[in-house]
């Protein structure tokens, strides 16, 4: 996709009402497009929008006129599809299978050692508190 094809599909996702800056337009793209524009590409493809009419720029951000606007919300015309042809589908005849030679037996697995017991480690102990200390009170003498 070429880099001006992306900056209007950036701004117009971005949806800023004073414009989109540069900063964020290239955040957006390497988000959602998992691609990074080179500075001189962007300033390039920003100044060729802003001389066909396509970007405005307002201060350091670009804003989509008003007739791109309206390109890019209908959408690109979409094209036929032509009908596909119906195939037939021929199956092939397989061939007999072979019967599987007969197992030899094998010898009966021995059974695993049972299982230690594992124990469960109790709890350590709460720690005390320490106890709360009491309110001194002076008191008062009468005179």
């Amino acid at each position: 996709m070429a880099t001006i094809g992306l900056i209007k599909e950036c701004i117009l996702a971005l949806g800023d009402r004073t414009g989109s800056s540069i900063p964020a337009m290239n955040k957006w793209i390497e988000s959602e497009k998992s691609t990074v524009v080179k500075k001189h590409i962007m300033k390039a493809a920003l100044k060729s929008g802003v001389e066909k009419g396509e970007l405005i720029q307002v201060k350091m951000s670009y804003k989509l006129s008003a007739d791109a606007k309206k390109e890019l919300k209908k959408g690109p015309a979409k094209k036929k599809v032509a009908p596909k042809k119906k195939t037939t589908v021929t199956k092939k005849k397989t061939a007999p299978k072979k019967k599987a030679a007969p197992k030899k037996k094998t010898a009966p697995k021995k059974k695993a050692a049972p299982k230690k017991k594992t124990t469960t480690k109790k709890a350590a102990p709460k720690k005390k508190t320490a106890p709360k200390k009491k309110k001194t009170t002076t008191k008062k003498t009468k005179k």
